[in-house]
């Protein structure tokens, strides 16, 4: 890929940001990272086992320091999990490394309806409501990402995928 330029997804659960990340990286021919899946090969359990076995404080810096790690790869596209952007350190680490970020926008039924249809447990979105209240809180700060790429029901993920590889990387499909 020839366009320096690095990018990170952020955006709620069930968003698609792992999904559009694989798509996004095919169509450039580049490297992604996904973190919630590096986390995991790297801590040997999943997720949800992490914040059961060891509470979400010691998950969130698990998260940080392999961002830490991850944003020295030579990975063009990165995909957050769900709250590390609501983190403010790994906020100042992503801009401290040139990323430009995009908020994958939708609406909460959009994600809540990928949420319930997925088999991976969410410990932080368990039902319903509490994913509500966690997607309303989050909206503050995802807002702060560079982009904000709105996701349309219509589209899916290889669309949105190549939509943002059009404008955010200025890639022509022939």
């Amino acid at each position: 890929m020839s366009n320096e330029k690095r990018v990170i997804l952020t955006g709620f659960m069930g968003v698609g940001k792992s999904t559009v990340a694989k798509h996004l990286a095919a169509l450039l021919d580049c490297e992604r990272i996904d973190l919630d899946s590096v986390i995991q090969y790297n801590e040997h359990r999943t997720i949800a086992e992490i914040i059961e076995q060891e509470g979400i404080e010691r998950f969130r810096r698990i998260e940080t320091e392999t961002l830490r790690q991850i944003l020295e790869s030579s990975a063009k596209i990165i995909a957050l999990g769900g709250g590390a952007w609501t983190i403010e350190e790994n906020r100042r680490l992503i801009k401290s490394r040139n990323y430009t970020t995009v908020w994958l926008e939708s609406s909460f039924e959009h994600c809540w309806l990928n949420i319930s249809a997925s088999k991976r447990v969410r410990p932080l979105a368990r039902n319903k409501s509490d994913a509500l209240r966690l997607f309303e809180e989050r909206q503050r700060v995802y807002c702060l990402a560079d982009w904000h790429f709105i996701i349309k029901p219509e589209l899916n993920s290889f669309e949105v995928a190549k939509q943002i590889a059009e404008e955010i990387f200025f890639y022509e499909f022939n």
